[in-house]
């Protein structure tokens, strides 16, 4: 049985990253294995929960992973831990835009029967707090809210009133936090700056969180509220048992979906819509892939650039048959020797824009392995990096399409059909994925669009050329292992 704890919030911006990585280092400092989890597709958070444990963290995404994967995929990053603790996704009770309780925390919660500690911003309230905690306790009666911990409090006299109002709840408070700016991260256009970016500040910082939740927190209760946690019945996620799970022997199959941007367009109509709307996803066939093939290289980018990646990824495309191995498109002026594939995920090339135009002998290795078909999958930044342009310098021009910040920042999940065979899926295959970038790319959409899209408004995106599949979507590939399955049979024998 793994101790847990789920870490949540009324709403944004009500301490749940601080608070939540504050415990993982606090436990972590007391000589526990504690295993990170954060709710969601949000990649930066699990870069401090990494810095505070030691272990990679691991996103739960009930939208793109299925409800069916939130324990398995927990008791896999868990394993051998003595304390699990999850970090929420925006308000508890927030999910899916339009979808109910999918994909929100106090949905992850439930699916891994764990208590709840909601983190109150109890900043320019008292008596008040009471009625909140209670909304909050209320609302869902499978929902265990098992404390809270109050956070801003500004003076003693301040958390005299809350603990008053809050002894007629019933819900116990197991922290209360000051105002501390020490333990603040800095933000910009996506959120929280990543740990990659500011390494010693974010070690320094993560420290500073360990220290006050020792110091505002009851670690003892909040170690015996994680331990009354029952057994969950799942078996760990596999990697390799993920990949050919109930998929049949064969080639990868598949057909070509259009002949040009037209005709996608004119495929949503009569055909993209349709399979959204079927009942279950195009699945692929089972890859042929041999037992006696040598491990296939797939560079992985990495470095500050390039900080978004879910550590599943990595462990489909080894259990695959792949050896990754990661490179800085900021320093290495070659990809690594042998290598097969290009996978490039998402992160701030806007921000790296002038270093990553300079870095021209790696610029041009990107665009001749592309030009040579071997497989690219590219996403939200890698698409950017493809471009011709960014902001006006040059990238590694594999698309024709220049791309440039936007004060409109896009975000949301995104229900996508391949409209084109791909080094990633055959054509039809229906995944799940996520936007959230503040650039455009003109134009939005290849000869040979990537994904027709359903919401916000029906339409074709990202790019198939030859072994390239650039995109604007982040996709969770434990929810469709196919797709590194699909991508490392693409790397060649």
């Amino acid at each position: 049985m793994v101790a847990r704890l789920v870490i949540a919030a009324p709403s944004s911006g009500a301490g749940k990253t601080t608070v939540a990585t504050g415990l993982m280092a606090a436990f972590a400092g007391r000589g526990l294995a504690v295993s990170p989890h954060k709710v969601g597709p949000d990649y930066i958070d699990p870069g401090y929960h990494a810095l505070a444990t030691g272990r990679p963290g691991r996103n739960l995404d009930a939208y793109m992973c299925g409800t069916e994967l939130i324990a398995p995929l927990f008791l896999h990053g868990a394993r051998g831990c003595d304390l699990a603790v999850v970090e929420g996704v925006m308000g508890l009770y927030d999910g899916a835009a339009g979808q109910g309780e999918l994909a929100s925390t106090a949905q992850v919660a439930k699916l891994l029967r764990a208590p709840v500690v909601l983190v109150v911003d109890a900043s320019s309230q008292s008596r008040s707090v009471a009625a909140l905690v209670h909304g909050f306790a209320s609302w869902d009666p499978e929902v265990r809210l098992g404390g809270v911990i109050l956070n801003k409090v500004a003076t003693d006299r301040h958390e005299v009133l809350l603990r008053e109002a809050l002894e007629e709840s019933g819900v116990p408070v197991l922290g209360v936090l000051r105002r501390a700016p020490a333990v603040a991260t800095p933000s910009r256009h996506l959120g929280l700056v990543p740990v990659a970016e500011r390494q010693a500040q974010a070690v320094d910082a993560v420290a500073a969180q360990a220290e006050q939740v020792r110091a505002g927190c009851d670690l003892d209760a909040l170690m015996a509220l994680a331990r009354s946690a029952p057994a969950l019945r799942e078996e760990p996620w596999d990697a390799a048992s993920s990949l050919w799970a109930g998929v049949p022997q064969g080639g990868t199959g598949g057909h070509n979906a259009t002949t040009g941007l037209q005709t996608a367009n004119a495929l949503w109509v009569s055909g993209v819509e349709e399979r959204l709307h079927a009942g279950g996803p195009v699945v692929p066939t089972r890859p042929a892939l041999r037992d006696d093939c040598p491990p296939r290289r797939v560079a992985v980018a990495g470095g500050a650039a390039f900080t978004f990646s879910y550590a599943e990824h990595a462990e489909l495309l080894s259990a695959a048959g792949a050896e990754v191995v990661t490179f800085d498109p900021l320093r290495d002026e070659v990809l690594p020797e042998g290598t097969r594939g290009l996978v490039i995920g998402g992160g701030f090339p806007e921000v790296y824009g002038e270093e990553l135009s300079a870095n021209v002998p790696l610029r041009k290795a990107v665009a001749q392995l592309a030009a040579s078909g071997a497989p690219v999958a590219a996403e939200c930044a890698g698409l950017l990096y493809l471009a011709r342009s960014l902001d006006g310098r040059p990238m590694c021009g594999v698309l024709d399409a220049d791309a440039r910040m936007s004060e409109r920042l896009t975000l949301g999940y995104r229900d996508a059909v391949a409209v084109n065979d791909s080094v990633l899926a055959a054509a039809g295959t229906r995944m799940r994925g996520h936007e959230f970038h503040r650039t455009v790319i003109e134009p939005g959409a290849g000869e040979l669009a990537a994904w027709g899209l359903r919401q916000p408004e029906r339409r074709v995106e990202g790019f198939v050329q030859g072994g390239v599949h650039a995109s604007y979507v982040h996709t969770h590939w434990a929810g469709a292992p196919l797709a590194a399955a699909r991508f490392v049979e693409h790397c060649g024998a």
